[in-house]
């Protein structure tokens, strides 16, 4: 079953709008939960400068299958012109809790 789990990961630069990329991808189904990571100071390189931003990371909890929804669902809602979108492969965890998420993520 770890082999149908994924975490899905995007960053942003507002905390409200990190609150409602988490909410609404779980009252959607596409994830089970959704963490919010404290803010964090993000330096990177954007059309030949170096940036420094205030972001917070939104990690998902989900499933393969619900995992193209979801891309396409952040994508849709993110204000970034190219938001940070990875997946890591959950390996492992307690039966239950990745049942659990199997169930909280399927579609209704």
């Amino acid at each position: 079953m770890a082999s149908e789990i994924v975490i899905a990961q995007t960053t942003i630069d507002d905390e409200d709008k990190a609150k409602s990329l988490a909410s609404g991808a779980v009252e959607s189904r596409l994830a089970a939960c959704a963490h919010i990571d404290p803010p964090f100071t993000a330096v990177y390189r954007w059309k030949g400068a170096i940036e420094t931003a205030e972001e917070w990371r939104i990690s998902y909890k989900t499933t393969t299958d619900r995992l193209p929804e979801l891309e396409a669902w952040v994508a849709g809602e993110h204000s970034y012109e190219v938001p940070e979108w990875i997946t890591l492969p959950v390996t492992g965890g307690s039966e239950a809790y990745l049942s659990w998420v199997v169930d909280e993520s399927a579609a209704q």
